[in-house]
């Protein structure tokens, strides 16, 4: 029989009940391997995407594969009890089981919007994108859902621990048909028990509190800082005064564009409208750097190595090309090393306010970035910067 009855579960309910376990045992172990795994190789990067890209594939699968099973649930009958007369054994056996069925829609769910939220590492593997409506690109949401769906871990681990239990000590002790009725369908128990709400109302409290724990914490700011500034910079000596900017920078990381920022710096900026040149000087606080999912990773020694060279600087002569087309001609220095670096501009006046958009591409080789990444297939050679900034006249 395909359909419960209120003695036995039918044969979707267990197919449905197994084929989750499985899925989700599969993804606690993929996750729980890739903590551990070295990161220090073109060859240990590539197997790290693969199998986090199988843990999201999975964890999607399972949110997908449980919203089935609670509508199946919700529309069959409820095989009952056997052991009505035991009320607290049966409010302890139905809470846990309704606060695994909020694991298995808030735990993947949460890592599917943080995944959403960033771009970085390890793509679902799927036809469908890997962004979500309504979800906007924001190290904010990203941190809040990846608390979120930590913490949801531990609630899975505890609950299936207890349900694991519940189905052995029947098993075991009683030597009941518990759980004969989910692994052959045997019909057991007597007629229908009415079922409370006391226990799905505890597990939509323990899930508020989860989902809330990770909404309240605080988060990385997403946006720069007004001026930029750093405690290292030098004072603006310049007369223009940066009111506001941005900073990014974008990698190809397997194939997938992925985008960054540092959000904290200050530009000393001396230009002369009527002849059209002037001078630049930017200092950059590197340890603020946000790269998606794999920030940590780029502050690492193999990249900006922020813990030894926390900060990187600019200086370039301004010249104006023609109308509005400038270029600051400089040197970049990063890691310690020195790279002469041109940056094309625009430049928009309006009275005493400027507008300013520029691009350029640099080569992470030349600043001994990646050296174990010696080709493209895990992490681009081209990084491009983009900058904007909007500055006012001073005196």
């Amino acid at each position: 029989m395909m359909t419960n009855t209120p003695q036995s579960y039918g044969g979707v309910a267990r197919m449905l009940h197994w084929l989750i376990a499985l899925l989700i045992l599969s993804a606690i172990g993929l996750g729980l391997y890739t903590e551990d795994m070295p990161r220090d190789t073109d060859a240990a990067v590539a197997t790290l995407k693969t199998l986090y890209s199988l843990h999201k594939t999975i964890g999607v699968t399972v949110f997908f594969a449980a919203l089935v099973r609670i509508l199946w649930a919700l529309s069959q009958p409820k095989p009952v009890p056997l052991h009505p007369e035991r009320r607290l054994e049966t409010f302890a056996a139905e809470a846990v089981h309704w606060a695994l069925y909020g694991a298995m829609l808030v735990m993947p769910l949460s890592g599917w919007i943080s995944h959403a939220a960033q771009a970085g590492f390890a793509p679902i593997l799927w036809p469908f994108g890997q962004t979500l409506p309504f979800v906007p690109q924001s190290q904010t949401i990203a941190h809040s859902f990846e608390i979120i769906h930590k913490i949801s871990a531990l609630v899975l681990y505890a609950a299936l621990a207890l349900h694991i239990a519940g189905a052995l000590k029947p098993a075991v002790i009683d030597r009941d048909a518990t759980l004969a009725r989910m692994t052959r369908g045997t019909a057991a128990g007597g007629a229908r028990v009415p079922h409370g709400l006391a226990a799905p109302l505890a597990a939509l409290v323990l899930w508020a509190a989860v989902i809330g724990t990770g909404l309240l914490l605080p988060a990385p700011d997403d946006g720069p800082a007004p001026q930029g500034q750093t405690q290292t910079a030098a004072v603006q000596t310049g007369n223009w005064q940066v009111t506001e900017g941005r900073l990014g920078f974008t990698v190809q990381q397997m194939s997938a564009a992925v985008s960054g920022q540092l959000p904290v710096w200050s530009a000393d900026i001396a230009y002369d409208p009527a002849t059209g040149s002037g001078t630049v000087t930017v200092q950059i606080d590197t340890t603020a750097l946000t790269l998606g999912a794999v920030t940590d990773q780029a502050k690492g020694t193999e990249f900006f190595d922020t813990a030894a060279h926390p900060t990187a600087g600019f200086t370039a002569q301004i010249t104006r090309q023609d109308g509005t087309a400038h270029l600051a001609s400089g040197t970049l220095t990063l890691r310690g090393m020195e790279v002469p670096v041109t940056l094309p501009f625009t430049l928009m006046l309006d009275g005493d306010t400027a507008t300013m958009q520029g691009q350029t591409s640099l080569d992470r080789r030349a600043f001994g970035m990646g050296a174990s990444y010696p080709d493209e297939g895990t992490v681009g050679f081209a990084v491009t910067v983009d900058v904007a900034l909007t500055a006012t006249r001073r005196g």
